[in-house]
């Protein structure tokens, strides 16, 4: 069997959302979500980057967006509405050992790689929720839970409940 899967257009009619669309994994899923039929809004804060993508399928929908504003994300909830699939890919990764992390380095990568999907969660859901239907992909790392990465104290720690 060919290595590439068969596209099955399971995501027709649907409409998602991508965080950290530009690039990685954000950029991959946004494009096999189109693939699989899926209106995309790509969202990510390099306009180079998204420019390009949106370049390579014509349901993808590129927008700005700092995922750390939560103002931006309300208004882009406001502008998009009721979505079937929410993809919080954003994400950062702090090199250096606690010595080299500073508490605004700590704060930066807690504010992305978790208040971030806080922000796009509480914008989204309600709408989510009102029409009875919807799916929340929140993209992690197995490093802290699983196990560890040399050089990489802040992305490695998680909150405990």
């Amino acid at each position: 069997m060919d290595s590439v899967m068969a596209m099955t257009g399971r995501l027709a009619a649907k409409s998602a959302l991508i965080t950290a669309a530009g690039q990685g994994i954000g950029r991959a899923t946004a494009l096999r979500f189109a693939e699989e039929g899926a209106q995309v809004w790509a969202t990510d804060i390099n306009e180079a980057a998204l420019e390009t993508l949106a370049a390579e399928h014509p349901s993808i929908t590129p927008r700005l967006l700092d995922v750390r504003n939560s103002d931006s994300v309300l208004a882009l909830a406001d502008e998009v509405g009721t979505l079937d699939i929410i993809f919080n890919c954003a994400g950062y990764v702090h090199q250096g050992d606690i010595l080299a992390c500073s508490l605004e380095d700590w704060e930066l990568s807690f504010d992305i790689n978790v208040t971030s999907m806080y922000r796009t969660c509480r914008a989204f859901l309600p709408a989510m929720v009102a029409a009875g239907r919807g799916s929340i992909i929140n993209m992690s790392s197995v490093v802290s839970s699983i196990k560890g990465a040399s050089g990489r104290f802040v992305y490695g720690q998680r909150k405990q409940p």
